[in-house]
């Protein structure tokens, strides 16, 4: 009956005009369905024929529907948007419905529209702008049809606006810049066709004001478009932003060589990092948003081309391979130098002033006089063995040493020399000696050392293996589930410049860090030279490389060149996909070369009592440890930055006392009451300095910067705990590599003219790259909203930004820093190591 009555009612009147009768039939239908408690009530349906950007003042109520049919012509050839805009006046019962029929698509939104925000919070909006979907045509220049349906269930009459107009800059142009206004209820999008001959493009969006938070989508031609901000993350590629917003876009993504460019403001700016206002949470309040509406401007322009890619590979390639052709003209006149000094041989017996060196006597080498008390512990160990300070020192006939490096290394074991007790009170006689020479520190069998020094190196191959392939496959699947779902704000690119190769997004960022891999390498095959050189002086049994010189054991090179070399493909891991959770990609292997920097200056002078490298790597995996917990639970977390800081200062007191004693020293149940002991002796029966006065220096100082680091972090609370704890990393590394340098010139001994080149240049090279980094075009500290302000174009070669230096600068420099440790002691090689100090 209804469907009768709807019909015999409206046909004679409603079949005229341009929409056809089916229409009216829909809409019977309809009512039919949803009416519900309409069964036998008479409404009334009105059709218009509407025209384009003219105003229609009606009113609506469940007695009466409207409908607004609109006809325009569609050209294959241009695209023209369509967009409707409503307004509806406050005071109103019921929502009104307004419906959208086209050809292939049907958009519909009630008044006010309902958006909704964090913890269920409603906004209405009485103000709605849609922009309709262009249905494509095959046909050169076609007629279509579409109508606007009006409804609503309130029994009292609303009053609305109703305007649809033509959108004439619905077609972007490349490199054209175009503005307009958007706000969460009136949504923008655009269309933009790819130009023959560009295939890929960069969508720029910026606005001057920062909130309210936006997001901008890359959608593909097709109906519905998602451009609401409860579904604009439906499809496509989006992202959040404030200031700035950049999507690279490629044509091979976009079968039909175009695609909508769609701005939606959102409800909230919680999203972007701003505020969220405080609201009392009833059941279904509505809450007034205000004001939010956003002047944008967006631009496309077309990216780099493959020569650009090619010039860039090249260009990184021949950086660094620079290094290779240098490193080789330098072997090679250092081959001829040497071959020409075989015929000249130094006496083992010369004396250390007629081979250029001139070492300081004991009492020159300490900065501080000694009080001359003898009642102190340390005074009272002093006298014992102050009568020879070589005590201990062994002299072994070049025969001797030349068979025992023929002996097999699993013959002989680190523990069946220290476990015997003639040897053990030699190393406590030996180790307290006010002026300790490497000689003192040097008397383990080489073969023990450098099996001892190779675990270093095997080691950290074994744990670059286990750690790498995990991390491979990790960021493999970051960058999966960035392209099937589109949401860049998962990653923390520098949008500006970063330059998609096929699944990568960011491939600049991946291949800048080609320079740690390379120069790692070439750091492994200089060593690998030097180590067959030295085997082969071995062999023929030359004084130099037996009994002069700072011990070579090269285990602990090979492990640093390795770390280098993981550091260039865990970087590269971490850029796939840049964000907080694989950060620690990033920085692990930077805490290693920090860690084996400092092990190495150490083991330089004290070769016999360096950390064993299980004992080393169990500490640096602490340190890792450290850094995930501090990722995952520091931020803001008292209690965490509480313990941090105290296991901070007290391993900083323990490793003072380890160096300070040479490990003479127990932690047993005995050591409060040998403290007391000593503060008594030492301090109050008597006033007595520090024995190894220089040795107290260098601790002071390291315990001054530790403790205020420790008190930094307590206080501040740093966000980037990563980044705070290699701060940590490298301020000790600088202070025992200030001090060594100073150490060596107060002995004596000379800088060679090769390593003061390798440290000017390192330094000059570490200011450039420390410059770069600070720049800090991207932060996951921040929402990827914020981090977006702080994305800059490329500036080396169209190809390279910022951060893309940093990588080239700091690969260049770490492998500065390891020449510098290789060859600053190259001028001690002819010094006796009893002449040599050991500091």
């Amino acid at each position: 009956m209804v469907l009768r009555s709807c019909w015999k009612s409206r046909h004679k009147t409603s079949c005229r005009g341009p929409a056809p009768c089916w229409v009216l039939l829909w809409f019977c239908v309809t009512q039919f369905v949803l009416g519900g408690g309409a069964l036998g009530e008479t409404k009334n349906v009105v059709q218009k024929d509407a025209e384009f950007d003219i105003t229609y003042n009606d009113t609506v109520t469940s007695e009466n529907q409207t409908i607004y049919a609109f006809n325009h012509t569609v050209s294959r050839n241009k695209s023209e948007g369509v967009r409707v805009t409503v307004d509806v006046s406050q005071g109103f019962e019921s929502p009104i419905l307004f419906v959208v029929r086209q050809k292939q698509a049907v958009l519909s939104f009630q008044i006010p529209l309902i958006l909704r925000g964090l913890y269920q919070r409603k906004y209405p909006y009485n103000h709605v702008g849609r922009t309709l979907c262009q249905p494509p045509t095959r046909a050169a220049s076609e007629t279509q049809y579409f109508f606007v349906d009006v409804s609503t269930l309130s029994t009292q009459g609303t009053n609305y606006q109703l305007r649809v107009s033509r959108v004439e800059s619905f077609t972007l142009h490349t490199d054209k810049k175009f503005s307009f206004t958007a706000s969460p209820s009136q949504p923008q999008y655009f269309k933009y066709v790819f130009p023959d001959g560009v295939d890929t493009v960069i969508v720029k969006v910026n606005s001057d004001m920062t909130f309210p938070c936006s997001v901008m989508s890359i959608q593909d031609i097709q109906c519905p478009v998602y451009d609401l901000d409860n579904n604009v993350a439906f499809i496509g590629m989006y992202q959040t932003m404030t200031k700035k917003g950049a999507i690279t876009v490629q044509r091979k993504d976009f079968p039909s060589n175009s695609f909508y460019v769609v701005v939606v403001v959102k409800t909230e700016d919680e999203a972007c990092g701003g505020p969220l206002r405080f609201y009392p949470l009833r059941p279904d309040e509505l809450i007034d948003a205000g004001n939010r509406s956003k002047i944008i401007d967006v631009i496309v322009t077309p990216a780099i081309k493959s020569e650009v890619y090619v010039m860039g590979m090249l260009f990184c390639l021949g950086i660094f391979l620079s290094f290779y052709l240098l490193t080789l003209l330098m072997a090679c006149v250092e081959n001829k130098q040497m071959k020409k000094s075989e015929v000249f041989q130094i006496p083992a017996d010369m004396s250390p002033a007629e081979t250029g060196q001139t070492p300081a006597s004991p009492y020159e080498y300490g900065s501080f006089a000694d009080n001359g008390s003898t009642l102190s512990s340390e005074a009272i160990t002093d006298s014992a063995t102050s009568t020879d300070n070589n005590y201990g020192y062994v002299d072994r006939s070049l025969d001797s040493v030349g068979r025992s490096r023929h002996e097999s290394l699993s013959s002989v074991e680190e523990d069946d020399y220290d476990t015997l007790d003639d040897i053990n009170s030699d190393k406590n006689i030996v180790r307290t000696k006010k002026f300790l020479y490497v000689a003192d520190l040097s008397r383990k069998d080489k073969r023990i050392l450098s099996k001892k020094y190779q675990i270093y190196f095997w080691n950290i191959a074994t744990i670059a293996v286990f750690y790498a392939l995990p991390v491979v496959q990790l960021v493999i699947t970051y960058q999966t589930v960035v392209n099937v779902t589109g949401n860049q704000d998962i990653c923390y690119y520098n949008f500006l410049c970063a330059h998609p190769l096929g699944a990568l997004s960011a491939f600049n960022n991946i291949l800048s860090n080609l320079g740690y891999v390379l120069l790692g390498l070439l750091f492994l095959l200089i060593i690998l030279k030097r180590d067959i050189v030295h085997q082969r002086a071995l062999v023929r049994n030359d004084v130099n490389a037996l009994e002069c010189g700072i011990p070579k054991h090269f285990g602990l090179y090979y492990a640093m060149g390795t770390a280098l070399m993981m550091e260039g493909l865990l970087s590269a891991c971490y850029h796939v996909c840049p964000n907080y959770t694989n950060f620690q990609f990033d920085t692990s292997f930077m805490y290693m070369i920090a860690g084996l920097c400092m092990l190495k200056l150490y083991q330089k002078r004290h070769p016999d009592i360096n950390a064993s490298a299980y004992t080393a790597y169990a500490c640096l995996a602490g340190v890792i440890f450290f850094s995930v917990l501090g990722v995952v639970f520091g931020k803001g977390n008292n209690v965490f930055w509480i313990i941090f800081s105290v296991i901070h200062i007290l391993a900083t007191m323990l490793l003072s006392t380890q160096l300070y004693y040479m490990g003479r020293w127990r932690l047993d149940s005995g050591i409060l009451r040998r403290m007391v002991h000593i503060i008594y002796t030492d301090s109050i029966r008597q006033c007595s300095g520090p024995m190894y006065i220089d040795r107290m220096v260098l601790l002071v100082m390291g315990n001054i910067v530790n403790w205020s680091l420790a008190a930094y972090g307590l206080l501040e609370r740093p966000n980037d705990f990563a980044s705070y704890l290699l701060a940590i990393a490298i301020c000790n590394l600088l202070l025992y590599f200030a001090f060594y340098i100073i150490m060596k010139l107060r002995s004596g001994e000379r800088i060679q003219c090769l390593a003061l080149v390798c440290i000017l240049f390192t330094a000059v090279v570490w200011g450039l790259a420390l410059y770069f980094f600070f720049q800090g075009l991207s932060t996951w500290q921040k929402t990827p909203a914020e981090s977006r302000e702080h994305n800059r174009d490329c500036i080396l070669l169209s190809f390279f930004d910022d951060h893309d230096i940093w990588h080239f600068l700091s690969s260049i420099a770490m492998f500065g820093s390891f020449l510098v440790l290789m060859t600053m002691d190259d001028d001690l090689d002819t010094v006796q190591r009893d002449k040599i100090f050991a500091f």
